[in-house]
């Protein structure tokens, strides 16, 4: 005969036992929960810009690119700190031009927010720049005060198909944290076609960088450079950015895509008068 009191009493264990493995199931997520949360707000926490307000980040190593071209490294407050820009956004930098006289000026790092415990700038000391001058003097061991983050772009994954950037000289900065945040992020499928305008082969910076990315990322990243003083033995292309060059490099217009620009004053006036000509609409371009 069955013992409907023993069958009873194992069918309130069952039921306790079930209680308490779906109660354990409810702490270990909430415990999750907590602990990404707190993760999160540490992440946060570490970034160490101030939108309103200059903070002073201590350079640590200078290292020259070319006779007027120069990388600074800056060393953040801890070795477990982000400088927290988001990608597309930039820094203002504020130092003294050669009379004394207190400039300030955006610059993009090159870095992201995966180099722990420092940002670095690639900086053109043109001659007469005022705040090239600032740089031009700054040794090891000195502070820079920096304000941030600025910008009116802050990308996202899947904000387009694909890039057209169309950059010269110093312009260059801005893309390459773009393009650099795309192609290390294995779940960003965004194409990215530059080109890039600089006088001589000297004076293109991050060469090296971005001949990396195109030989490391080849059906996401291409390169065009564009000389208006080249050497005898050049193939790329020869003057100034053309609509030729951006229809042959650049994606065609279309509501997916987006054409960034940024570049000395006359030339982003011209690629802008270009890429209207060609129908690019105003929601396609950017310019930094």
């Amino acid at each position: 005969m069955l013992n409907f009191e023993l069958l009873k009493k194992d069918f309130m264990q069952m039921q306790v036992s079930q209680a308490a493995f779906f109660g354990l199931l409810v702490a270990v997520a909430a415990m999750i929960i907590t602990i990404a949360v707190y993760l999160c707000s540490i992440k946060k926490s570490r970034g160490c810009l101030d939108p309103e307000n200059f903070k002073e980040f201590k350079l640590t190593k200078r290292t020259p690119i070319s006779h007027n071209t120069a990388k600074f490294r800056f060393a953040l407050p801890k070795s477990t700190s982000i400088l927290g820009l988001p990608v597309g956004q930039h820094i203002l930098c504020r130092g003294k031009d050669s009379e004394g006289n207190e400039v300030i000026r955006p610059y993009t790092p090159i870095t992201l927010d995966s180099d722990i415990g420092y940002f670095e700038l690639v900086v053109k000391m043109y001659p007469k720049g005022r705040m090239a001058h600032h740089f031009r003097e700054m040794h090891e061991g000195e502070y820079l005060p920096v304000k941030g983050p600025k910008g009116r772009l802050k990308y996202k994954v899947g904000q387009a198909r694909a890039f057209g950037m169309i950059a010269g000289g110093s312009g260059i900065t801005p893309m390459f944290q773009v393009t650099r945040a795309i192609l290390e992020n294995p779940k960003d499928k965004t194409n990215v076609h530059l080109i890039y305008a600089n006088v001589t082969v000297g004076d293109i910076l991050l060469k090296d960088e971005l001949d990396s990315f195109a030989t490391n990322s080849p059906n996401r990243f291409k390169v065009y450079y564009v000389l208006s003083q080249p050497t005898e033995v050049w193939n790329g292309g020869i003057g100034h950015v053309s609509k030729e060059m951006i229809q042959m490099h650049c994606p065609t217009p279309a509501p997916d895509i987006q054409i960034l620009r940024c570049g000395p004053p006359g030339m982003n006036k011209a690629m802008a008068d270009h890429l209207n000509a060609l129908g690019y609409t105003l929601d396609m371009q950017f310019e930094f």
